[in-house]
């Protein structure tokens, strides 16, 4: 059922934790179910749109508002949101229409570039959340409370292209030079390659178009730079030598104040999508990644073997192709084997 959605089920209590979200959450937001599940709501929710959603947490669509400088008792939960605990005598029955929900809030997006939020329709209802077993300062048992039980759906339609590839969003794990370290059960069914297989080859980069390298690498920097890379396309080699499109968005992770890895989401792509995004990049630079290897390795003459760019047959990923036939040479020419050309040298030639 949650795969039939147009969105994500979400449970909030009324003090603002996530009780529960359906696995669904990371397709629309690109976080994991479990990154989620017991945090603050108010952590996801742009600024602007916190009150809006406090309000609608409240039975009566009336928050109290904790007095200044004294903290609400679930403070360090809900980032202020007031904990009321109401008698059931003191609330309408569960089946008035009274508190049923439909508002708009914008909500942190890994997978959106534009303004890092998304826009969701929240429906649903106040129903009272069963089975907590809260108890009182004094001891006694308090009674169920009412929580928000809401289907969240973007507010702009998903187009068929995202539709077919949503349900094959996967996650990698990096080192920070980029060298895969992880791949959950979706990117080896993507991609082909087992964990062993992924790990034993170097910096990752040699699973990047050619073309793709110094984009990503760009993006690389940043990443280091800021926490988050920013959406990346690019084409990666599965384990049937084809090309597969993805959007992607990695994000470092920090551990006492230092980064210690890099998390990776993404999202396959159709041959189309990619194209189209080849497109806009290449009218952003000075010359095209895919065309300009001259440029790029600041030399006169392309690299033996490099095939006459007028014979290559307007795919641009072409001209690329013998960078790659000599493996053995990165050593001998002093290119060292982690940087991004001696990546493209020990690819396949075979491959483009």
């Amino acid at each position: 059922l949650s795969q039939a959605l147009d969105g994500f089920v979400l449970v909030v209590t009324s003090e603002g934790l996530i009780f529960y979200s359906s696995h669904t959450i990371q397709d629309y937001l690109g976080f994991h179910q479990t990154d989620v599940m017991h945090q603050s709501v108010f952590e996801l929710i742009h600024t602007e749109d916190q009150p809006e959603f406090r309000r609608n947490l409240h039975w009566a669509l009336n928050p109290p508002h904790a007095p200044e400088g004294e903290p609400s008792p679930e403070v360090g939960k809900s980032l202020g949101s007031s904990a009321v605990i109401y008698k059931p005598d003191q609330l309408p029955p569960e089946n008035s229409s009274f508190l049923e929900r439909s508002f708009v809030c914008r909500f942190r997006c890994l997978l959106d570039n534009s303004s890092g939020f998304l826009a969701l329709n929240l429906q649903g209802r106040l129903k009272f959340l069963h089975g907590q077993n809260k108890r009182s300062e004094d001891g006694s048992a308090l009674p169920p409370q009412l929580a928000l039980f809401a289907i969240s759906t973007p507010l702009q339609p998903p187009s068929i292209l995202q539709i077919r590839t949503k349900n094959m969003i996967f996650r990698t794990k990096h080192k920070l030079d980029f060298t895969p370290l992880a791949c959950d059960a979706k990117g080896k069914i993507v991609l082909g390659y087992t964990e062993a297989e992924l790990q034993m080859c170097g910096t990752g980069y040699q699973f990047v178009h050619a073309a793709d390298m110094l984009y990503c690498a760009e993006n690389h920097v940043r990443m280091m730079k800021t926490g988050e890379s920013g959406l990346t396309v690019f084409r990666l080699l599965t384990k049937e030598n084809r090309w597969k499109w993805v959007q992607a968005n990695a994000r470092l992770v920090y551990k006492n104040g230092k980064p210690e890895y890099i998390v990776v989401t993404q999202r396959p792509l159709v041959d189309e999508e990619g194209g189209e995004h080849l497109r806009k990049r290449s009218m952003h630079l000075p010359f095209t990644f895919a065309t300009g290897e001259a440029l790029l390795y600041q030399s006169a003459h392309p690299l033996p073997g490099f095939p006459d760019p007028s014979q290559s047959k307007g795919k641009p990923s072409k001209s690329k192709k013998p960078s790659c036939s000599h493996g053995g040479r990165s050593q001998k020419n002093g290119i060292d084997p982690s940087s991004l050309l001696g990546a493209v040298m020990r690819q396949d030639k075979a491959v483009y």
